[in-house]
């Protein structure tokens, strides 16, 4: 058997074994590339395609479409139904013909949230080098609307974990709430605040 034919075998054997594992990671690839291609611009920048969300944040989903595609970028309907559905942090909600991102935005938009009262302790996911700006000046909402809390210390964990190693402060919310702060709740329950000033936060002994 000579090297070119050794090579052919190979090739053929990990072709047949994982093609179907390539296939579902370029899937998966490419499914974050239209989920940040959304959030970029459905969150942020919907003027660098001609984008005008209403003033809760929506638009439709045919316009989004074609302006996607007239700025070279394309997907389908399949495509952007599979990433609403599948994203784990519910980052995006369909309502009839018209997409919005569930929060995060940095234009500015009225998602429509009501006052909720929130549970005694939220979390706030982040990292090391961050601390002591917090410690002074609290958590603050930097290009957003408001500060992100989550639900569980197993969230936030993986929200400061896209930084580095994280770190998890709990937030006295029960304390807050009785202090006037005002909460709301995203469609993906995502707790939202304007502001936390640091005599709320619990910092953790080691980190």
């Amino acid at each position: 058997m000579n090297e070119s034919e050794t090579d052919g075998e190979i090739g053929a054997e990990i072709d047949s074994g994982t093609d179907s594992a390539i296939h579902f990671e370029i899937d998966e690839r490419r499914t974050v590339k239209v989920s940040k291609y959304l959030s970029k611009h459905l969150r942020h920048q919907p003027d660098r395609i001609g984008l005008t969300l209403d003033e809760g944040g929506w638009v439709e989903i045919e316009t989004l479409m074609a302006a996607a595609s007239a700025h070279g970028f394309r997907f389908t309907r399949a495509e952007l139904d599979h990433v609403v559905a599948t994203n784990d942090k519910r980052r995006f909600a369909i309502e009839g013909n018209r997409i919005r991102a569930s929060q995060g935005h940095s234009v500015e938009v009225d998602l429509g949230l009501s006052p909720a009262t929130p549970p005694a302790y939220l979390y706030h996911g982040t990292v090391a080098r961050n601390l002591d700006a917090i410690r002074a000046e609290g958590l603050r909402p930097m290009n957003r609307h408001d500060v992100h809390l989550s639900p569980d210390r197993e969230t936030a964990t993986r929200v400061g974990a896209r930084r580095g190693r994280p770190v998890v402060l709990s937030v006295d919310a029960a304390a807050m709430h009785r202090d006037g702060h005002i909460f709301r709740v995203s469609a993906n329950g995502v707790w939202l605040t304007t502001v936390v000033p640091p005599r709320y936060l619990r910092f953790p002994e080691r980190h």
